[in-house]
């Protein structure tokens, strides 16, 4: 596998032109491509010979759109070909105020979270911060959007794999995400989210990228939420309030707290008030998830009755919450289902086939 160009940001981009012996204008137009979702053999503003030099070191395609899945409700589900044969998926969904894109960070996944698809075969490597932004640039491309004129309007890093986990090359997609030259995306329309890697939560706080950080936390004991989140034998809840008390302090930003209910795990009256307890008078919102279920895991999800009413609970103890709208269920929304089907179709390997559906 060569090298990825979508990994460079603006100023490596002109250091290689000018190594290459190209004028300042070539780096303009070859980074102007790549940011409209061009493969390099697309560029056709540069002449052939420089491209093909840039053949000979890069791959022509980092990612590929290989099916996309639409929902009933406007969300589009696509999965992803790289350039080594591995494949991820990504989500886009509508919105009123615009369209938010859920983006993988890694293949697979080595939390092992047993609500979570995507750590079913576990961890088959980290993306390159081109590989992430690459998702981006492809599916605005096939929607219509440019540059100045995007149609992924929002972003979140909630798709296969852990952030934090994969910590240099996401801090490096973020950058290149959000530069003036790029597609220039505010943090404020950036959501990550992390299982709790405190340690990392710390670090990230300190690199100028004042993002929507959001924890998934799904229990209110660390003993409960050691059951369905291994992380949680590391990391405590105690722990993780004091980073995102930090993250706040740091940035301004009040953080988001993601609470899966699953039923008869939960979502009781108890739990409610242990949240309430643990969260109140904190900078923070809770995002209510009825859970996606995985039909690998035993895990049900709580009826729409009980969502309700365990969302009134909290709102009149005094946290600001909401209920997320379920959307994508009918084409496997939750991250890592349309991977984990694409490769038990294809064998455990994965080797390039008919994609499902």
């Amino acid at each position: 596998m060569k090298a990825i160009i979508q990994d460079l940001d603006y100023r490596q981009i002109s250091a290689l032109a000018a190594d290459m012996g190209q004028p300042a204008f070539r780096a303009k137009q070859l980074y102007e491509g790549i940011t409209q979702g061009k493969d390099i053999s697309q560029i056709s503003t540069l002449p052939e010979t420089f491209r093909q030099r840039l053949l000979n070191e890069f791959e022509d395609c980092a990612l590929r759109i290989e099916k996309v899945f639409a929902g009933a409700d406007g969300t589009k589900k696509f999965l992803f070909s790289l350039a080594d044969g591995n494949v991820i998926e990504g989500v886009l969904m509508s919105y009123k105020y615009g369209n938010t894109q859920c983006v993988s960070t890694q293949v697979g996944c080595r939390m092992g979270c047993k609500f979570c698809a995507s750590t079913l075969g576990g961890l088959v490597r980290n993306l390159t911060p081109g590989e992430i932004l690459s998702q981006i640039l492809k599916v605005n491309a096939l929607c219509g959007g440019t540059r100045e004129k995007r149609a992924v309007t929002n972003v979140v890093l909630m798709g296969s794999g852990e952030p934090f986990d994969n910590y240099d090359n996401v801090v490096a997609f973020l950058k290149n995400l959000t530069c003036a030259e790029g597609l220039n995306v505010s943090p404020r329309n950036i959501s990550l989210s992390t299982c709790g890697l405190a340690d990392r939560m710390y670090d990230f706080a300190k690199e100028g990228i004042p993002l929507n950080l959001t924890v998934s936390l799904h229990a209110t004991a660390d003993a409960e939420r050691a059951r369905t989140m291994p992380v949680a034998n590391k990391w405590k809840i105690s722990q993780i309030l004091q980073a995102c008390d930090n993250y706040f302090k740091v940035t301004g930003r009040r953080f988001i707290f993601e609470y899966s209910l699953i039923a008869g795990e939960n979502c009781d009256e108890r739990h409610a008030g242990e949240l309430i307890k643990l969260l109140k008078g904190r900078p923070c919102h809770v995002n209510l998830i009825r859970l996606n279920e995985v039909k690998e895991r035993s895990l049900k999800a709580a009826d729409e009755k009980n969502a309700y009413r365990f969302l009134g609970m909290l709102q009149k103890g005094g946290l600001s919450a909401t209920l997320r709208r379920q959307i994508g269920a009918d084409i496997g929304g939750a991250c890592g289902q349309l991977r984990a089907s694409y490769l038990k179709m294809n064998g455990e390997d994965g080797a390039p086939g008919s994609p499902p559906g």
